[in-house]
């Protein structure tokens, strides 16, 4: 399997894609800096968030996973259900996106 890049460069180089799109990004909580995954909140400032959890196929090419059946939750829920992937992945990465049009900035396709 190719090398990959530190879990804490790829996550700052989408903060960065974020912020020159004007689209407010931000660490919530850092994990493993080489190796951590990343859960992405999608706060769509109004209609509710939408949770995606990084997954990898077995050829290792990159998807999100949409948690909370794929709906828009209320923020108060999507937080109860981070706090809960955080206790059992304490390496886990969470960044939170604040975009109306609810999109992820992040690579890979949605499943």
């Amino acid at each position: 399997m190719p090398a990959r890049i530190k879990t804490e460069y790829w996550v700052q180089a989408h903060l960065r894609r974020c912020a020159v799109a004007t689209i407010p990004a931000f660490v919530v909580r850092r994990g493993d800096r080489e190796r951590g995954m990343v859960l992405v909140k999608i706060n769509t400032l109004g209609e509710g968030c939408k949770v995606l959890t990084q997954v990898r196929d077995l050829d290792g090419r990159l998807g999100w996973l949409s948690a909370l059946d794929g709906t828009l939750a209320p923020e108060t829920e999507a937080d109860a259900y981070i706090a809960r992937q955080v206790d059992r992945d304490p390496d886990l990465w969470v960044v939170e996106i604040e975009d109306r049009d609810g999109r992820n900035w992040f690579e890979g396709e949605e499943i």
